[in-house]
């Protein structure tokens, strides 16, 4: 961590606060107060307590961003060439590698992430600009093949105005998987970021103007999703829609967006599998299931909750996974413990509410299973590290997602056991498998229901490769070349010649 970091940490320890922070909406280049007057308290997950304000958005916030989304449409914006939008992405990049220390600080406080995730957030953010700088000028079209007499062929247009609806588990580094993409593609774009992690988004539009953004291209309202989240993704300004986010909300999503036809792209929930053979290296895959689950306190869309467990090394592999569980230190995001904070009261009362009914079920405790109370912890929002055994399939620990740092385990017997447990939930984000038998690897890959596949290391890849969900855990692509294709319309072209 840099010395600009460490003073900005001590800063908050010390006094609990963060000056500096962005109070109004970012509407066309510049920070706007909201119309109504109206501001809310931002927590601080570590200590469950506000550390700032920042503007209530409504409807007429939202209106205000689109009209400028929409003006900047017809704009400069629209004349500028894909090798100058690349550029200014480019740009942006750099201004982000050169401003990680204050990112990454106000990121760690607002979304109660330990520090050493929120760095390597940010390094994620920056190569996700990065790569979308360099595929801005290379997104063409196809030549048809029509005969001698016909020229036919296509071409990618932005789609108009993008909304971005980002979580509170991931804020920077979803807003930057969807606006850099959008951005790249022509398209300007109105953000709402989760009420419970505002800055980083405000911050980022504000880095993307002084890298050269014109004026209105990138737009971001804060507030609730009752009162700005929601007329956002109803608003008929609105051509496409990129929403992150539960199951249930996804539902309403998606009724707000057929009344005028919008376009989508949902990642919703997941209760990915993570299978471990008997045949895996141990050592590797429980640092993989550490990874997997207590990354970010659990609150991942793609965290491997489910550990499907071969039965004949279950013993000796639970010994050793729950002895690592057993020595995990609890603390302020801040403060670089092992595992940090939930991030708000309510997720950490759903978290107990589910342990709670499973353990009165009868379910099988290996560690775990309570708020953790101690010096360390105050009065923030943790939960303990806790690994619970499932009593079957049915079992809502194993169909019910938790969103915190609480493994499922289920015990089989060999691999079309796992497969058949891995498949055997409403959702399909992704999965994952441990074994050095890579054909035996690689059927599981093709059987497995999963927008994505980790072999051998969980969380594998980057922004390079497509991400996103089959069933209840959404549709379309973010990432790689076929998250920036998610902002384009195809348009095809002939002439009789």
């Amino acid at each position: 961590m840099s010395g600009a970091a460490d003073a900005l940490v001590a800063e908050v320890l010390t006094t609990g606060r963060l000056k500096g922070l962005p109070q109004g909406h970012f509407i066309e280049g510049r920070f706007v107060a909201p119309m109504a007057g109206q501001m809310m308290e931002s927590f601080d997950p570590g200590r469950g307590r506000a550390f700032a304000s920042f503007a209530a958005g409504d409807a007429a916030d939202v209106d205000a961003a689109v009209a400028a989304a929409r003006s900047a449409l017809q704009g400069p914006w629209r004349q500028m060439g894909p090798a100058e939008r690349g550029r200014i992405l480019g740009r942006a990049a750099a201004l982000l590698r050169e401003r990680a220390h204050r990112f990454t600080v106000v990121e760690s406080l607002d979304s109660g992430k330990r520090l050493t995730e929120a760095e390597g957030d940010l390094r994620g953010v920056a190569r996700a600009f990065e790569y979308y700088a360099g595929a801005a000028d290379k997104l063409h079209g196809d030549s048809l093949p029509l005969g001698r007499n016909y020229v036919g062929f296509t071409t990618e247009e932005p789609i108009g105005v993008a909304a971005q609806v980002i979580p509170w588990n991931y804020p920077l580094s979803t807003a930057a998987r969807g606006i850099a993409p959008a951005l790249a593609a022509g398209c300007t774009v109105v953000a709402k970021p989760a009420e419970q992690t505002p800055f980083t988004a405000l911050m980022l539009a504000e880095l993307l103007h002084k890298a050269g953004l014109p004026e209105g291209v990138l737009n971001v309202v804060t507030g609730t999703g009752a009162q700005a989240g929601a007329p956002l993704v109803a608003h008929p300004g609105i051509d496409h829609i990129t929403f992150t986010g539960s199951v249930e909300t996804g539902k309403r999503v998606m009724c707000a967006a057929a009344d005028h036809v919008t376009r989508l792209v949902l990642e919703l929930g997941g209760k990915s599998p993570l299978v471990v053979l008997a045949d895996c290296d141990m050592d590797v895959a429980i640092n993989g299931v550490m990874e997997a689950i207590y990354e970010n306190a659990g609150q991942i869309c793609s965290a491997g909750s489910r550990l499907i467990l071969d039965c004949s090394i279950a013993v000796d592999f639970m010994s050793r996974l729950t002895a690592r569980v057993k020595k995990l230190r609890i603390g302020h995001g801040l403060t670089n413990p092992d595992l940090g904070p939930v991030n708000s009261l309510r997720q950490l009362e759903t978290i107990d509410g589910h342990v709670r009914r499973a353990v009165a079920a009868g379910n099988c405790v290996y560690t775990g299973a309570a708020i953790a109370k101690s010096e360390a912890t105050a009065d923030g929002w943790f939960y303990e590290p806790t690994i619970i055994e499932a009593r079957g399939t049915a079992d809502p620990l194993v169909q019910e997602e938790i969103f915190g740092p609480v493994l499922t385990v289920q015990v089989v017997d060999g691999p079309d056991e796992a497969l058949i447990a891995a498949n055997a939930t409403p959702y399909a984000l992704v999965a994952g498998i441990y074994s050095k038998n890579i054909t035996q690897a690689l059927r599981f890959a093709r059987d497995v229901d999963a927008g994505q596949v980790f072999i051998n290391e969980w969380f594998a890849g980057g922004i390079e490769v497509p991400f996103g969900g089959n069933r209840k855990s959404g549709f379309g692509r973010e990432k790689g070349m076929a998250g920036l294709r998610s902002y384009c319309k195809l348009k095809s072209v002939v002439a009789r010649i």
